[in-house]
């Protein structure tokens, strides 16, 4: 039993001072508090603390995502009923409700919709092109983007199916979106 005893008091030693060692071998701050949501925050170069921005922010590199995107449109595309949108950005994502079944469908304007497509190219995915709409037209298996003049425009569907079933209902959701950038 004294065994027992000693065995736990060293392997407890053992963890105190194993989990004293982790964590930042940066000092704890002085006055122990974080600064405040939108409080400068100072320059790691020692200059005086950086304001936080007044300038607007540009939202007009493109056609609102939600609008480009309706709910009709998604839920056809889904082919089930989804929530509301919830718009962020240059972005809009409707989802199916979480009695089911799994559905989502994401719009991304602009930067955000030619970067999903750079990230499809670097992971090696078949981009199959559509022609007759809009200046560029490509799709994958669960997302097409639209490319008119310098405005990228990229939609996503999520569902638990056979991609090969959302072929057609994305390329009829493509020729509408063109029309509508």
């Amino acid at each position: 039993m004294r065994t027992r005893g000693l065995i736990a008091l060293a392997l407890t030693a053992t963890l105190l001072t194993a989990s004293a060692g982790c964590g930042d071998d940066e000092p704890p701050a002085v006055g122990g508090t974080a600064p405040a949501a939108g409080a400068p925050v100072a320059d790691p170069t020692g200059d005086a603390p950086a304001e936080p921005s007044t300038e607007p922010v540009d939202d007009a590199a493109g056609p609102d995502a939600c609008a480009l995107v309706s709910k009709a449109d998604a839920e056809r595309l889904a082919g089930t009923p989804l929530d509301e949108p919830v718009a962020a950005g240059q972005s809009c994502t409707y989802t199916g409700p979480t009695s089911g079944p799994t559905a989502q469908v994401e719009s991304f304007v602009s930067e955000g919709a030619k970067k999903y497509l750079d990230i499809e190219r670097q992971l090696g995915h078949e981009i199959r092109e559509l022609s007759g709409v809009a200046d560029e037209a490509l799709f994958t298996a669960e997302a097409f983007f639209l490319r008119k003049g310098e405005l990228w425009v990229a939609v996503r569907l999520v569902r638990l199916n056979d991609p090969q079933e959302n072929r057609a209902p994305l390329e009829r959701l493509a020729r509408t979106v063109a029309g509508r950038m």
